[in-house]
């Protein structure tokens, strides 16, 4: 007579741990991952991931953050080896912050953005830095016990306020390598003391999708004007009146492209700054109110020269002037596209800004 099982005995087979199944991990045994960092390695490509602080049992006792690494010969084969490394089972599905090295920007960016793309657990969500003069475990590594999860969480709150670097998430970078054949990711280093585990180091420029150079200081400066994001800075301005504050609140740029026939001529660049007086001795007015606002015009040009030259040398519109500009051409425009990378570096450029103060 043929047995069949019933699926109470099925059931029962399955609690008693008698069935073929690999064991299953409850959700408190799991080892959330929220930082990796990528870099390249004699095997192949280094991974390594850090969970951030961790509270374990009823009452929440604090933990150190588990670092986990693995080198491997493809990025899916280092995230399958770390699997190995810890008790408890290791999910991908909370990194919200990706770590490039240098030295892996160098070889080029596109099968890790690949990756997190296909990922079921990773996603492009997830926001994107580049590890300026050193590698992704070394930054992994200098958060210690405590990780490096808070100091990039609030590099990212900063930003949002506008009193740090402009942040990107891997989807951004992702879509403008796609469609402008450039882009610039936030740069980070290791702190070399004070409180700090991560320093902001400028902006790495990517073309097609490796590392071609940095932009930091006034250039950095100038690449925020021209991304128009949220610019927040101090100019300090010494009048003869006395020296004056002014804070730099929102910036907006935009591209105007002029044509001879089908070919560019000129792009005019366009950026509107608005400020607020922060700190002076007697409130400018009048006469000394435009002299102000002149040298503030002056400082936000020269920014923006400086970074424009910059990117022009690279054959690099990782902000998307041109894009900007074509949407007004559209004809024109397609017919330029794929060559625009080598009109940008040679056509004329004019650099109008106009500040506001209040």
């Amino acid at each position: 007579m043929k047995k069949h099982f019933t699926p109470l005995l099925t059931l029962c087979l399955l609690l008693s741990g008698c069935s073929g199944l690999p064991a299953a991990r409850e959700m408190g045994d799991m080892a959330l991952l929220r930082t990796l960092g990528v870099d390249p390695s004699p095997a192949g490509v280094a991974v390594t991931g850090s969970t951030g602080p961790r509270a374990r049992g009823l009452q929440g006792d604090g933990e150190p953050a588990l670092t986990l690494s693995a080198d491997r010969e493809s990025l899916s084969g280092a995230c399958l080896a770390m699997q190995s490394q810890s008790d408890s089972f290791v999910f991908f599905g909370y990194v919200d912050q990706l770590l490039i090295g240098e030295t892996l920007a160098e070889k080029g960016v596109r099968p890790v953005l690949d990756y997190f793309a296909r990922d079921a657990e990773l996603g492009l969500g997830a926001q994107l830095w580049l590890v300026r003069g050193a590698t992704a475990r070394d930054a992994l590594s200098a958060g210690g016990d405590e990780g490096i999860d808070t100091r990039l969480e609030t590099i990212q709150n900063d930003s949002k306020m506008g009193i740090a670097n402009l942040t990107r998430t891997a989807g951004a970078v992702y879509t403008d390598l796609l469609e402008l054949g450039s882009a610039y990711v936030p740069a980070l280093s290791p702190a070399e003391g004070g409180d700090a585990v991560l320093a902001e180091r400028g902006y790495g420029i990517l073309k097609g999708d490796t590392l071609t150079g940095f932009l930091e200081g006034e250039p950095a400066k100038g690449l925020e004007l021209l991304a128009g994001g949220p610019a927040s800075d101090i100019i300090e301005v010494e009048l003869p009146e006395g020296p004056v504050s002014v804070k730099v609140t929102s910036a907006h740029t935009k591209g105007r492209l002029a044509f001879q026939g089908d070919a560019p001529s000129g792009l005019t660049v366009t950026c509107k700054v608005e400020t607020r007086l922060s700190e002076y001795r007697e409130r400018p007015e009048g006469e000394v109110l435009e002299r102000l606002r002149v040298e503030v015009e002056r400082c936000e040009r020269r920014r923006i020269e400086t970074a424009l030259e910059q990117l022009r040398a690279w054959g690099a519109d990782c902000t998307g002037l041109g894009a900007g500009a074509g949407m007004f051409h559209p004809a024109r425009w397609q017919a330029v596209r794929a060559d625009w990378p080598e009109w940008f570096s040679q056509v004329p450029v004019e650099i109008q800004v106009e500040v506001k103060i209040r």
